[in-house]
């Protein structure tokens, strides 16, 4: 039997799949694993997977390009002969499927990790993108078995818009975390926020930025951190617009890593002011970790956090309310310690990754 993962980035293959990529292999299946180019293949290889590189520009809606990553995605499956495959993110799950089709693939997956950018951005450029997006979502969702969603809001979305239907729809509750990987850790001695994502708009970057601002104007001893690549794409904020806060003191920002939980350590409260997501992964690890969280409403986000129990939910867009709550933390540091310890026994109730991926071996029809 024969598994494909396909993927949009080789570091989400081992981070995000890894224990799902082992748990297939360890149920008797030889898996592939497509990336985009040859960054990390040790990592993905070491899981026991075979790499094979398949180029793909996430960022470009240029469609001679995109025929032709799913032209080679048709070609491996046809060589390959899987019994099931799977693709993450818009482009895998749109051009994996049909291309899943045409090579007559058994079992034929995609997991939708969060609506994304078009779905909730307001510019006409992301009306414009979701048009487009639509559209290709429907032809793959035609020639999928099955849909798996992160969250109920963008499983609604895509049924109420007519994308797909509702019997081919799965939920799980996110990526899920390996909490041996990301164990309790102490909390430090110094107040620390932390933000760790691609430095983008729709991430909440401005939101960030501007309650950083207003918090360490009246106490400068709290501590503000940000980890993640100015990637120097649409909606993401350069590195001439950060740097200022970094020279003003107000961040420190670190670009990307393999050791995160370094920076998990680091911090008392994670933040993401993300206007949606699936259900974020670096939330997931924080709350594995102990640390409280403050994030939006947003869909994806809210799943994450009981609301004054392991940490705040807050407006999307709003970053005078990300400061308020995180003065509450100022004001009460008690709730730093408390606050942590419910996000780890939450994140053992819901988000531990051996009951996500036996939710996701049932929904590929993984045989053991």
């Amino acid at each position: 039997m024969k598994f494909i993962l396909i993927s949009p980035k080789n570091r989400t293959a081992y981070n995000f799949r890894g224990d799902l990529v082992k748990k297939i292999i360890a149920s008797g299946y030889e898996v592939v694993i497509t990336g985009p180019n040859r960054d990390n293949v040790d990592k993905v290889e070491a899981l026991g997977a075979r790499f094979v590189e398949i180029p793909m520009d996430k960022n470009t809606l240029n469609p001679f390009k995109d025929l032709k990553y799913m032209n080679e995605l048709r070609k491996l499956f046809k060589k390959e002969k899987p019994d099931i495959i799977l693709g993450y993110t818009s482009k895998p799950v749109i051009y994996g499927s049909i291309a899943g089709r045409l090579a007559g693939v058994p079992h034929k997956v995609g997991m939708v990790t969060g609506a994304g950018y078009a779905f909730a951005a307001q510019s006409t450029k992301a009306k414009l993108v979701k048009v487009v997006i639509s559209m290709l979502y429907r032809i793959a969702f035609a020639c999928a078995d099955v849909a798996i969603f992160q969250n109920v809001d963008d499983k609604n979305t895509f049924v109420n818009e007519k994308i797909l239907k509702e019997e081919k729809c799965k939920l799980i509750d996110g990526s899920g975390v390996n909490m041996e990987r990301f164990p309790l850790a102490p909390l430090p001695e110094q107040l620390t926020f932390f933000m760790l994502s691609r430095v983008m708009y729709f991430k909440g970057i401005r939101e960030y930025l501007e309650a950083c601002t207003i918090v360490k104007e009246k106490h400068p001893e709290v501590r503000f951190m940000l980890l993640g690549a100015c990637e120097g794409i649409h909606d993401s904020l350069s590195k001439e617009e950060l740097q200022p806060y970094v020279e003003k003191g107000i961040i420190e920002h670190f670009g990307e890593t393999d050791t995160v939980a370094d920076f998990y350590k680091q911090c008392s409260v994670f933040v993401l002011p993300s206007y949606g997501e699936g259900v974020p992964r670096t939330v997931q690890e924080a709350m594995s970790m102990g640390r409280a969280i403050i994030t939006t409403t947003a869909p994806g986000c809210r799943e994450t956090v009981e609301d004054g129990i392991n940490g705040f939910l807050i407006p999307t867009r709003d970053g005078k309310a990300l400061a308020e709550k995180m003065m509450e933390f100022v004001k009460n540091p008690e709730l730093v310690e408390t606050m942590g310890k419910a996000s780890n026994e939450y994140c053992r109730r819901k988000f531990e990754v051996n009951k996500i991926n036996n939710k996701m071996c049932e929904y590929l029809k993984i045989k053991e």
